[in-house]
């Protein structure tokens, strides 16, 4: 199965093809398992009946073992949930957690953090980060001196997504002068060629950190600052191998090359969609989900041939899939496939532009040096991923932001498509705040039970909604987000049972249920219990950041659920833009609930009153 499929491509055709790394479809196996306990007509029914007791037999022996319904969890149980905290912890964790909950601290923590290292110096000040915030949310300075907590943690059923937190500590004015270059290719400035708005670069949201909570965000430089953020990550696929199995190690795109062709092939990528849907609603298949919309070939010719696109006989050599001609049909899995097969086409393929109704290329052109830095954006991904596959060690592909997005989920699809044949090496994120996110998972996961490799996908709510929604205001676009909070959380739960079924269906996809929301944590162990999947297969994992949320991170290790912290680390100077931003996220985390403080006081008054304050945690 795997050498039928084609890798990654670096090379000159993947470029010509505007980075899109061609698919080619890989077989389903259509083997029929023989029938058991049918009565040949040599043998007769007699003979059916004295073999039926070895049937049986057959049947039990390959019959799957039942295994025991999910552990139950309590998240309430404060010895439990703190057993691998010492009180002084538990006192930095309820003095940090309630600075982040006053807003007038977390609003100026950049400021405040600047004046107090002047005014205490270096080294005091450095000691005062590591016995609050640093403390609380960052692991440590270097590979070295993280793996203790590392290794502290797996003690109690807790593993490891290592994320290096080190950023550029540039102002708003030095981030927006960076970006622009790094979003516009050489073609449109000499043209004055504009992409979708929402996939254009903007002056007033040049600055990406605005409105980030918590996520750490790159800006491009040069191509060496690429390769030293590839080195970086090389350092902690190795530090993850290092210190524990089958642990993850955390990517950003954004940090392997310029923005400009994320946004690029983004744009592409949508238009192209947007065909797809136009001529669906056209054909009386609007308002369907991804998976529902089919569009009859026949009609689809015709329409091509209408707008100018392509004529029957050009059409007729896009589908010539077995399949296709079979059924009649176009769903949008085959419709993106036209992308990858474009190289091969004698006319490059055309769009319709939804404002002045005239055809202009998908594909836009590069220079030839725009051509080399895509080609090593490519190359970068690839040799991380070999990296972490050789290694052992799972690759988590953050998400970013809606503009990105499209581009980020495609290459990480194409990276799952090389090394996710034997099992799920690669993973993906998945912003549920957005409003195509259901649509997103549910064409990636038939994709890839198309095509016989293993989907891994990490489900989060989404760390970029203000940003988002200020942009889409400003900009004049449709909002991406979901319009609340319940709404998200509705969309969560309906991406994860759908992921959910698919396993218990297939046993080809693997799930992160990346929440601090506890009702989310909840809805996941029940529904495991009703679909008949066990935290055993390793199939369902649960993540968190590091210094939030342990009440629910530690029970689910130590009831024997996969579980994971995000653990990030750095020097003290170098993660102070992350740390800032995680004092704002948990600003809003903690106005929303009380029930970490809450529990952290009632674990701190039991040990008072037991005589434990000076608990010293031994592994269980």
């Amino acid at each position: 199965m795997a050498s039928s499929c084609r890798s990654i491509r670096g090379g000159s055709r993947a470029l010509h093809a505007t980075s899109t790394l061609l698919i080619r479809r890989c077989p389903r196996s259509t083997t029929a398992a023989p029938v058991l306990g049918a009565a040949s007509a040599e043998t007769g029914p007699s003979s059916s009946r004295s073999a039926a007791p070895a049937l049986a037999a057959s049947r039990d022996a390959h019959r799957p073992k039942q295994l025991p319904p999910p552990p139950a969890v309590d998240f309430a149980d404060t010895r439990v949930a703190f057993r691998s905290k010492t009180s002084g912890e538990l006192a930095r964790g309820l003095l940090v957690l309630g600075l982040c909950s006053v807003d007038l601290l977390v609003e100026r923590a950049q400021q405040l953090m600047t004046l107090s290292q002047k005014v205490l110096g270096q080294r005091l000040f450095e000691n005062l980060m590591k016995m609050t915030f640093y403390g609380q949310f960052v692991a440590g300075e270097d590979q070295e001196t993280i793996k203790a907590l590392i290794q502290h943690n797996h003690s109690y059923g807790v593993g490891t997504v290592l994320d290096y937190s080190v950023e550029e500590d540039l102002t708003t004015e030095e981030a927006k002068k960076k970006e622009p270059s790094s979003c516009t290719s050489s073609f449109e400035k000499e043209t004055s060629k504009q992409r979708e708005t929402q996939y254009s670069s903007d002056h007033r949201f040049d600055s990406r950190r605005a409105g980030v909570s918590s996520n750490h965000t790159y800006f491009y430089a040069d191509e060496a600052k690429c390769d030293q953020h590839m080195d970086t990550f090389l350092q902690c696929i190795e530090t993850s191998a290092g210190s524990s199995e089958d642990d993850f190690s955390a990517i950003k795109l954004t940090a392997l090359g310029r923005p400009q062709f994320l946004l690029q092939f983004s744009d592409m990528l949508v238009k192209w969609q947007r065909f797809f849907y136009q001529m669906a609603a056209e054909q009386g298949m609007g308002g369907l989900t991804a998976l529902e919309t089919k569009l009859e070939v026949k009609k689809l010719q015709e329409a091509l041939a209408k707008l100018g696109v392509a004529t029957k006989t050009e059409s007729q050599h896009w589908f010539t899939d077995e399949k296709l001609r079979e059924s009649g049909t176009v769903d949008l899995l085959d419709w993106n496939n036209l992308i990858d097969a474009q190289a091969n086409l004698s006319k490059q393929l055309l769009v319709p532009n939804m404002k002045t109704g005239q055809l202009e290329p998908l594909r836009s052109s590069f220079t030839e040096e725009e051509e080399m830095q895509m080609k090593r954006l490519l190359q970068r991904i690839d040799v991380l991923a070999k990296k972490a596959t050789e290694m052992g060690v799972r690759l988590m592909v953050d998400a970013e932001q809606s503009y990105f997005q499209p581009a980020i989920r495609r290459l990480a699809l194409e990276v799952q498509r090389k090394f996710n044949q034997q099992r799920v090496a690669i993973f993906n994120t998945y912003q549920c705040y957005l409003k195509e996110a259901y649509d997103n998972v549910t064409v990636d996961v038939e994709l890839s039970r198309r095509e016989g490799w293993h989907l891994g996908a990490k489900l989060v709510r989404g760390a970029y909604m203000d940003q988002e929604r200020s942009r889409a205001a400003e900009m004049g676009y449709e909002d991406p987000i979901n319009p609340t909070y319940q709404k998200t959380s509705e969309m969560y739960h309906r991406c994860l049972d759908y992921i959910l079924e698919e396993i218990k269906h297939h046993k080809k996809a693997s799930v992160m249920v990346a929440s601090h929301n506890e009702d989310t944590v909840k809805f996941a162990i029940r529904r495991m219990a009703e679909v008949g999947i066990h935290p055993s297969e390793n199939k369902i994992c649960f993540g968190q950041l590091l210094g939030m949320c342990d009440q629910i991170t530690f029970p689910l290790g130590q009831a024997g659920f996969p579980v994971y912290k995000y653990v990030p680390y750095g020097a003290v100077n170098e993660v102070l833009p992350y740390l800032s931003r995680r004092a704002q996220e948990n600003r809003g985390f903690m106005k929303r609930a009380k029930q970490e403080q809450h529990l952290l006081w009632a674990e701190l008054k039991r040990r008072l009153f037991s005589g434990n304050l000076f608990y010293s945690p031994s592994p269980p």
